[in-house]
């Protein structure tokens, strides 16, 4: 009885060709994970009281750092931007060229009144924008959602933030897990 092998027909320069091309599937595989996540993963903890109930305390959030680049901040948009050498989270409600004033606990935009999304609570206290506030070109008005614990442009501490100092749009909550999912406007 005869034994069969069976043999492999490719050479060693065939096993090296490929070795190569895997390295590079690998190479090219880890490079696009890591521009993903150099775009749209820069994680953010939610710290403070300032936005529930959209976002809580502990919260992780991930936020994206090209779409501003390619595109315009909007109002309502949740944001990231540098505040004392750290990463704090408001939401835009004041854009370039608007005049922004607080009356009453309601937020006035050129002197009409900005209907707020639910989420967004009341603002009672208008600190310096008790008196209208102009957003100068290339800067905006940030409000946290919980208007009665955070600290904004209503105050002189933070003031008006200039795009320079908005690093992205928070797109994405990552933790606690059950509250997994997409940030809205």
């Amino acid at each position: 009885m005869a034994q069969s092998y069976i043999t492999d027909a490719r050479g060693p320069r065939d096993l090296f060709s490929e070795a190569v091309r895997w390295i590079v599937e690998i190479c090219v595989v880890i490079s696009f994970a890591l521009l993903l996540i150099w775009c749209f993963g820069v994680r953010v903890e939610i710290s403070g009281h300032s936005m529930e109930p959209s976002m809580n305390e502990g919260d992780v959030v991930l936020l994206d750092r090209v779409s501003y680049r390619l595109g315009t901040v909007d109002r309502f948009d949740a944001v990231g931007y540098m505040r004392d050498d750290t990463l704090a989270v408001k939401r835009v409600v004041g854009l370039p060229g608007e005049t922004v004033q607080i009356v009453n606990g309601t937020v006035l935009i050129d002197g009409e009144e900005l209907p707020l999304p639910d989420y967004m609570g009341s603002f009672l206290v208008a600190g310096v924008a008790d008196a209208p506030v102009m957003v100068g070109e290339n800067e905006y008005f940030l409000l946290g959602d919980n208007g009665e614990s955070s600290e904004d442009s209503r105050f002189y501490t933070v003031g008006n933030v200039a795009r320079s100092e908005i690093r992205g749009r928070v797109w994405f909550r990552i933790a606690p897990f059950k509250d997994i999912g997409r940030i809205t406007k």
